[in-house]
């Protein structure tokens, strides 16, 4: 069963999306993996994959005496969890101000606007394919 509510913290980011990359894999191999950007060492990187693996973020079995992970959680669901997070704690859960942020920041390419008014002509209410709201 797969988490509805995500919220990853900063030095699971890295692991989590090392897995995605990798998965099925093992904690040596994520710690190598990591090593160069992290600096973290097998037994720091084996701590944080069995912290979250008792979250439900991932899975571990037992292979002899390798423990094997794989994700529990798609990146869909981690995206939507920072997402969610961002919003209560910068925008007080306010959508507006937040894409108001985003559109000012002039950040976006012509090609992106383009892709977000798409989403919000797609997702508005009476289009034809019956999904109305965002």
């Amino acid at each position: 069963m797969t988490k509805p509510n995500v919220e990853l913290t900063e030095s699971e980011w890295p692991i989590i999306k090392a897995v995605w990359e990798t998965e099925p894999c093992t904690a040596p191999a994520i710690q190598e993996k990591l090593l160069p950007t992290t600096g973290w060492t097998y037994s720091t990187v084996r701590t944080f994959m069995d912290r979250m693996a008792a979250k439900g973020l991932l899975k571990a079995r037992k292979a002899g005496k390798l423990t094997i992970y794989t994700s529990a959680i798609t990146r869909e669901q981690a995206q939507r969890g920072e997402l969610r997070y961002a919003l209560k704690h910068a925008f007080n859960g306010a959508l507006t101000p937040m894409l108001q942020c985003l559109l000012e920041s002039r950040d976006l390419s012509p090609a992106e606007l383009n892709d977000i008014k798409q989403l919000i002509a797609k997702y508005s209410p009476g289009q034809a394919d019956g999904k109305g709201g965002l």
